[in-house]
């Protein structure tokens, strides 16, 4: 069954797995697996990773894929939608135009029947002064009053209409904005097709359900969050949402999506521990699939270079068992002129077979060496063509057709005057290929026509593919999208770990490369709100949230709204907070809440000899709580550290050190702590202070001694 026959399978996108960078996609599809097995899959977009292919049979044991490739497809482009799109705007551009211009005609005659006023007739100088006419006057204004009220009536409903109108115009140029972004500009349009071998049905036919999966590079994802709490509540509502972008060439519509931190691009082989030699150094072992090319490789092409160019073949002259036409005649043709003309080149090599895994990189295939036909090579050259092997003679090959890998050309005697080639300089050190280039399978052997430096050489085969290019070069734009504010990349803010986030609901991602915003599901969170002061360095009142993660997830770093008894407050950054673990999100300053502070310095001397300098500082800190409900506030007062052991300082207050290690760790050495519980409407004073004992021989320098 060729491409052309074989069933093509409709499939819908089902779930989509968006990672630090980058996305995992999931089709399902459906259908009678034919007899030979093989069924394509079309419709993947051109962006996909084909190295990333996979495939597996759902609800059936026993079948199972053996094979899946990605194969390009082409075929025109549907213009319907963009044309019918594009029809649709312009009508409603039409019909906007069209009440805009009665609107404006409206506006004109509400003008002119505003600007209505009694004008009274010309008065000649002999004639008497008249009386006005109020009947008129009063009649001329009813008459204005009830146009315009029926005018602005009318009025009304074309704005309606032209509001409904610009509205309809600008979901048709979205409409056409999304539909046009990832169209091509050729009347052709390409995309993957997923080519699957199912085998193992019972029976002739069977209707199997398989799962098609495929990697597309460039789609990100942040988190961000709403946070809603009510005060007095110990509990609050945080909303997990996350805002994605992605540009792969599909639109993700009604797919289950999740989120993860992991990186899909990242390293996965396990580090090599080396041995460590002491004695005589010697060579680094070449690497495995590598072998060093045979000496005099470049030899073999200088009867292809003295020949000089390769001539056109006319399309009725068959030379050297090649035709015209390009097919390969397996017989001897001796074409020459009765007139004397000089015989043609040889003839080119039939095709070589593609390397087999396990073929030395950077060596030719079996077969190709650097004698002309008919000789064999010396057993010095082929121990070095093959290392580890001995000399194994070349069988001659027929007259008039070369041999598999024979050179394009056969080397031509020296005394014909084609002199040999230099050898390549050697390389200092075996090179250390590449995984594209340990792929045997996509190795390709260089010809004759290639660089000199290429030929009779294998490299990575598949050439470089503009088409393709211009998909991964569009699908990788959105990881240079701006972040929203306070915005994190989850690779940064997960640390070690990587957790995955499972939406609620299917969502819907378009295919524009801009952020859209998902809602993933609430997660419970411990509330309470405390107010912390730092009156020594500002005289303010910060309202803060305590958030405790009870969860087995982590919440990542992000922006999260904050809005507190239905109202919205602020935009904050929420830092990473791990499992079980507690954070302080700042709120801005409490009004309701006052502080003042005073402090109180007293210098004395004590001791025998008065020989030692008292330094009595005393700190007096006011709350109010003008908010009607009870606060608990946390004043932060700081003492000096010394490290000096004949310099002492005595505390006298009701502070405290921070309690749990963590919190110390935080802070600042030398910080103390009050926490003071407010009723509603009331006034607390604090009392503290220390002495600082100082030798007379001592003094303090630098700094504020009455902070």
């Amino acid at each position: 069954m060729t491409a052309g026959t074989a069933p093509r399978w409709d499939s819908a996108l089902e779930s989509v797995t968006v990672y630090a960078q980058g996305a995992l996609c999931r089709r399902v599809a459906r259908g009678t697996v034919p007899a030979d097995g093989q069924v394509r899959v079309p419709g993947l977009p051109r962006s996909l990773d084909p190295h990333s292919l996979r495939a597996r049979v759902l609800g059936a044991p026993g079948v199972r894929v053996t094979e899946a490739r990605a194969e390009v497809d082409a075929e025109p482009v549907d213009a319907d939608a963009v044309d019918e799109a594009r029809r649709e705007v312009d009508r409603l551009t039409e019909a906007y135009g069209v009440a805009a211009g009665r609107r404006d005609r409206q506006l004109k005659r509400i003008e002119e029947i505003g600007a209505l006023r009694p004008v009274p007739p010309g008065r000649k100088r002999d004639d008497p002064h008249r009386r006005t006419p109020v009947d008129a006057w009063l009649e001329l204004a009813d008459f204005v009053d009830e146009r315009l009220t029926v005018l602005h009536d009318g009025l009304r409903e074309l704005e309606d209409e032209l509001g409904r109108l610009e509205h309809e115009m600008e979901v048709a140029q979205d409409r056409l904005a999304r539909v046009s972004t990832d169209a091509p500009a050729s009347p052709v349009a390409s995309s993957y097709t997923a080519v699957l071998t199912v085998r193992g049905a019972a029976g002739t036919e069977a209707e199997v359900e398989v799962e098609v999966e495929y990697g597309v590079p460039g789609a990100v994802w942040v988190p961000t969050y709403r946070l809603t709490h009510r005060q007095g509540e110990d509990a609050g509502r945080l909303v997990l949402r996350a805002s994605v972008a992605q540009r792969s060439g599909e639109d993700w519509t009604g797919v289950r999506i999740a989120f993860a931190t992991a990186d899909l691009r990242r390293r996965t082989d396990l580090p090599r521990l080396r041995s460590v030699r002491i004695g005589r150094s010697q060579p680094a072992p070449a690497p495995s699939g590598w072998r060093e090319p045979p000496a005099g490789l470049t030899d073999l092409f200088a009867g292809y270079d003295a020949a000089g160019p390769r001539p056109e073949p006319a399309p009725h002259l068959v030379a050297g068992g090649w035709v015209a036409g390009g097919a390969f005649e397996d017989t001897e043709v001796t074409v020459g002129s009765a007139h004397g003309a000089p015989p043609t080149p040889p003839p080119p090599p039939a095709p070589s077979a593609p390397p087999a895994p396990g073929a030395a990189y950077g060596a030719p295939p079996q077969g190709f060496g650097p004698a002309a036909p008919g000789s064999a090579p010396s057993p010095e050259r082929a121990r070095r063509a093959r290392p580890g092997s001995g000399p194994r003679p070349a069988a001659a090959p027929r007259a008039g057709v070369p041999r598999a890998g024979a050179p394009a050309f056969a080397a031509a005697p020296e005394s014909a005057g084609a002199a040999p080639s230099a050898p390549p300089p050697p390389v200092p050190g075996p090179p250390r290929p590449d995984d594209a280039e340990l792929d045997y399978a996509s190795l390709v052997l260089s010809g004759p026509d290639e660089p000199r430096d290429r030929r009779g050489r294998l490299f990575p085969g598949g050439g470089f593919d503009p088409v393709t290019a211009e998909y991964r070069r569009r699908a990788e734009k959105p990881a240079a999208l701006p972040l929203p504010g306070h915005a994190v990349r989850p690779r940064e803010s997960a640390g070690s770990f990587d957790h995955r986030y499972d939406a609620a609901a299917p969502a819907d991602i378009p295919s524009d490369g801009t952020w859209h915003t998902v809602t993933v599901g609430e997660i419970a969170v411990g509330l309470r709100t405390e107010y912390v002061c730092v009156p020594a360095v500002e005289q303010t009142v910060y309202a803060t949230l305590v958030l405790s993660n009870a969860t087995d997830q982590a919440l990542l770093a992000g922006p999260v709204e904050v809005s507190v008894d239905g109202e919205y407050q602020l935009t904050a950054a929420l830092p990473t907070l791990a499992p079980g673990g507690v954070r302080r999100l700042g709120l801005g300053p409490a009004e309701a809440v006052g502080v003042t502070r005073r402090t109180h310095l007293t210098e004395s001397t004590a001791g025998l000899r008065n020989n030692v300098t008292v330094l009595d500082h005393r700190v007096h800190v006011e709350l109010a709580n003008r908010l009607p409900s009870a606060v608990r506030v946390e004043v932060r007062e700081r003492v000096p550290v010394t490290s000096e052991a004949d310099v002492r300082i005595e505390e006298r207050a009701g502070w405290s050190e921070p309690e749990d290690t963590a919190a110390r760790e935080r802070h600042a050495p030398g910080t103390r702590i009050w926490r003071v519980d407010l009723p509603a409407g009331g006034t607390v004073a604090l009392d503290g202070g220390y002495e600082i004992r100082i030798p007379a021989g001592k003094a303090l320098t630098g700094g504020n001694r009455r902070s």
